[in-house]
């Protein structure tokens, strides 16, 4: 088989090609790294001809689009436009008015998926023609977007995935005793906004135990986050991005008292290793890994400051979207069918969402596609968050499909978190005068 990943110069990719290594189920045979950047790209393949893992597969680097993705069999699509200084950009200008700057959740979220929708609506249309019979596997945030807008172009052969949830899932299994794979489970919502409602083992239901005993329910990095009152209360457990719904005047407050924000971090830190992997090439896979253990180790840091939740549990380093990727691959090409957590469309699974929407539900995935399985309604207050939320997502698509930027003004100013409509209207203005990407969305509909 061959694979494409798309932001192939990206920090993550050693991670992919690590977990690749120790699949015994896929056979890639041609790994083609595709970015819009050479020297990121030269890095990268520094680092992973030094990883020290026997089986790699044949290894191509190029910055052209169409004959990165020409005749392959998956395409992972990881793209970061206007890189890290972008990220920092949709921080701050949400943070200046006092509203949340994340990068996929609120306004952050919505500058973000506005300059990267073109981007990923290019990449759909190269690889509809160039590749058709291929499957897309969406990492790019925000993913729930993202893999809206593309399936506008490639149908059901785009699927979106998210480490989160299906981290949830073995958090709790791991809590209980037992394994993800004897769980049955219930799991709703959207890309970084839903709930773990139940888990059973062979008919028995498990979570009121999981969250009626504080010392297991102490071992959910996502109640430690959120607060296990809160948590307990809700009858339900909530991925770990609801912190920044239940608890938003502590993380703004938080997020603005330190340093820096996330996106600093992580832009100054990555600029350190590319700069430092181009002069010394020969130290790029050592540089790599002391870079990505600091990074997996400050994930969320403001959250746990706020939650006085300490320094993350070893056990919760582990696993990460390389690996649900590769199991959503195995399963698609014909190897061990699965069971996971994936962004797909919503199809009557939520009655009051349109049925293109794209939600995050349990699917059982074979080479034919992900199903969807039967869960329970969703209800009451989850339900009203989900579907304001999807509602401003679907005009974030439609801004960018129409060149409107009004439509954009409302998609931020609706969401829960912003508490103005004037604030929305000059955080846009702002988003469009520092970052280039995001008004040319809108210059040819002026």
């Amino acid at each position: 088989m061959k694979l494409t990943i798309i932001g192939g110069g990206g920090f993550r990719v050693p991670q992919i090609v690590e977990a690749l290594s120790r699949r015994d189920d896929l056979d890639v045979s041609e790994l083609r790294l595709y970015d819009v950047s050479a020297e990121r790209l030269e890095v990268m393949a520094d680092v992973l001809e030094q990883l020290p893992i026997a089986r790699k597969p044949r290894i191509v680097t190029g910055t052209d689009l169409r004959e990165a993705v020409r005749g392959v069999d998956f395409v992972f699509s990881a793209m970061r436009v206007a890189g890290t200084e972008g990220r920092v950009s949709d921080e701050l200008i949400a943070l200046s008015h006092g509203i949340l700057g994340q990068e996929t959740v609120g306004p952050g979220g919505y500058a973000y998926a506005l300059r990267t929708i073109p981007a990923a609506l290019d990449l759909a249309r190269a690889v509809k023609e160039e590749a058709p019979n291929a499957w897309v596997i969406n990492f790019t945030n925000p993913a729930g977007i993202i893999t809206q807008a593309m399936r506008e172009v490639l149908g059901p052969r785009v699927i979106g995935i998210c480490d989160t949830p299906i981290g949830l899932v073995r958090r709790a299994a791991r809590a209980l005793g037992t394994s993800e794979s004897e769980l049955d489970y219930d799991y709703i919502g959207l890309n970084h906004l839903g709930w773990l409602r139940s888990a059973t083992k062979d008919g028995e239901e498990l979570l009121p135990r999981l969250l009626e005993d504080p010392e297991l329910l102490t071992q959910m990095e996502e109640a430690r986050l959120i607060g296990l009152d809160w948590v307990r209360s809700l009858g339900m457990l909530p991925n770990e991005y609801l912190f920044y719904y239940y608890r938003n005047r502590e993380a703004v407050a938080q997020i603005r008292d330190e340093a820096q924000t996330r996106g600093q971090f992580l832009s100054a830190q990555q600029g350190d290793f590319y700069q430092a992997a181009h002069s010394q090439p020969q130290e790029a896979a050592a540089l790599w890994d002391c870079t990505h253990r600091e990074r997996e180790e400050t994930y969320m840091a403001e959250a746990r400051e706020v939650a006085g939740a300490g320094e993350r549990e070893e056990e919760d380093l582990d696993g990460g979207y390389q690996e649900v990727a590769l199991d959503l691959m195995t399963a698609l090409s014909g190897g061990r069918p699965a069971r996971m957590i994936l962004g797909v469309a919503n199809a009557g699974v939520i009655p009051a969402l349109a049925d293109s929407a794209i939600i995050e539900v349990p699917c059982t995935v074979d080479q034919r596609g992900p199903v969807a399985v039967a869960l329970a309604p969703l209800e009451g207050a989850e339900l009203g968050l989900v579907t304001q939320v999807k509602a401003c997502e679907t005009l974030v698509i439609d801004a960018v499909r129409t060149k409107d930027r009004a439509t954009a003004w409302k998609a931020l100013a609706l969401h829960p978190l912003v508490d103005s409509v004037d604030a929305a209207k000059e955080m846009l203005d702002e988003y469009c005068e520092a970052i280039p990407q995001v008004a040319a969305v809108f210059e040819e509909g002026r």
